[in-house]
């Protein structure tokens, strides 16, 4: 007799798919965190971390944080400089 392999490829994929789900419903509480708690500057990400970092920017509000986007480039000299940034995945809100 031979194993039934069929449902134990089920099995795996189902638990790929619920890790998957949980991971995805992760990234959407850190995003909700992020809008909710960090100031959007867009494509400027990179600018003002440096106006922040250089104390260049006297009316923004120190206390909280910013985010936006910055090429690989731009994060890469922001850390040469001193300047801490992470990295978040940033997904959609829609369902595919």
């Amino acid at each position: 007799m031979s194993p039934n392999l069929s449902n134990s490829k089920k099995k795996i994929t189902n638990s790929n798919e619920l890790k998957f789900q949980e991971v995805k419903q992760k990234l959407r509480e850190y995003k909700k965190f992020v809008k909710e708690n960090l100031n959007f500057v867009g494509e400027n990400f990179a600018y003002e971390a440096r106006s922040l970092h250089y104390n260049k920017n006297k009316n923004r509000d120190k206390k909280k944080g910013i985010y936006g986007r910055a090429s690989l480039q731009d994060v890469k000299e922001l850390k040469e400089e001193g300047i801490e940034t992470e990295m978040l995945p940033w997904i959609e809100d829609k369902e595919n």
